[in-house]
C-alpha cells in the first residue's frame, strides 16, 4: 500500500507479502485468537462480555503495532490504513469504556460506509480515490483502470456494510467474529482477483500481479 521513498533502495519500499498480511490482517487475527482464549463455554454469561473486552483491547493494540510498524518498515503510512485505525481506536476505546459490543461491530459498517461513499463520490466526479487512499502505484495500470477500479471498490464496500449489518443482527458475536476470517476476508480476496483481467487489459504490467493481490484494500 506504500512506494519507495526517495532516498530508499527499491527493495526496502515495497511491503513482502508477509509483511502485508502482518499490517494488514494481523489485528483482526489477534482479536480472534484473544476472544476465544477468553471466550466462556456459555456465550449468555458476564465472562463472554470480558472475552469482548480483552479481545478488542488486543484489537486495538494490535492495530497501533501494525500502524507503527508500517511507518518504521515502509516510511510512510496510507490514507486508509491510518483512517481504519484511527475507528478502529475510536470505536474500541467506545466498546472498552461501555462494556458494550455493539461499537466493535457497527465499526466495519462506518468503515466500509465511509470508503464506499468517497469511492463512488471520487468516481462521480471524475476521480480515481482509490490510489489515493491505497498510496499505490500498480505498474502500468492507466487511468481508466484506477477509475473502474475506485468504482467497483465503492459498490463492493456498501455490499459488505450491508453483509456486516445483517450478521451483527442475526449472529452471535462468535458468529460474527468468525464470519470476519472466513467470510469477509475472501470474499476481499476473490474480489480482486476476479479484477485481473480488466487490470490487465488497461495496462498493468504481468510483474505488478502479485502486488494487486497482496494489497486489497481492506477495513
Amino acid at each position: 500500500m506504500s512506494e519507495p521513498a526517495a532516498a530508499t533502495p527499491p527493495t526496502s519500499g515495497k511491503k513482502s507479502g508477509w509483511a502485508n498480511l502482518v499490517v494488514d490482517y494481523g489485528p483482526i487475527v489477534l482479536f480472534f485468537l484473544v476472544y476465544r482464549h477468553f471466550s466462556p463455554k456459555d456465550h449468555a454469561s458476564i465472562a463472554e462480555i470480558t472475552a469482548v473486552i480483552y479481545g478488542t483491547a488486543a484489537f486495538m493494540a494490535g492495530a497501533i503495532v501494525a500502524l507503527v510498524f508500517s511507518l518504521v518498515r515502509f516510511r510512510r503510512v496510507s490514507p486508509m490504513l491510518g483512517l481504519s485505525t484511527a475507528l478502529i481506536v475510536v470505536f474500541g476505546g467506545l466498546t472498552v469504556l461501555l462494556r458494550d459490543q455493539f461499537w466493535i461491530q457497527v465499526k466495519p459498517t462506518a468503515i466500509y460506509l465511509l470508503f464506499g461513499a468517497a469511492l463512488l463520490g471520487g468516481w462521480l466526479t471524475g476521480r480515481a480515490l482509490l490510489k489515493t487512499l491505497l498510496e499505490a502505484a500498480f505498474e502500468g495500470l492507466d487511468d481508466a483502470g484506477w477509475m473502474i477500479l475506485s468504482r467497483n471498490w465503492g459498490f463492493f464496500f456498501l455490499v459488505l456494510a450491508a453483509l456486516n449489518e445483517g450478521l451483527r443482527h442475526y449472529m452471535s458475536f462468535a458468529g460474527w467474529l468468525q464470519a470476519k476470517l472466513w467470510l469477509f476476508l475472501p470474499l476481499t480476496f476473490l474480489f480482486t482477483f476476479l479484477h485481473m483481467p480488466m487490470l490487465l487489459r488497461h495496462g498493468l504490467a504481468q510483474s505488478a500481479e502479485d502486488d494487486v493481490i497482496a494489497h486489497p484494500p481492506h477495513e
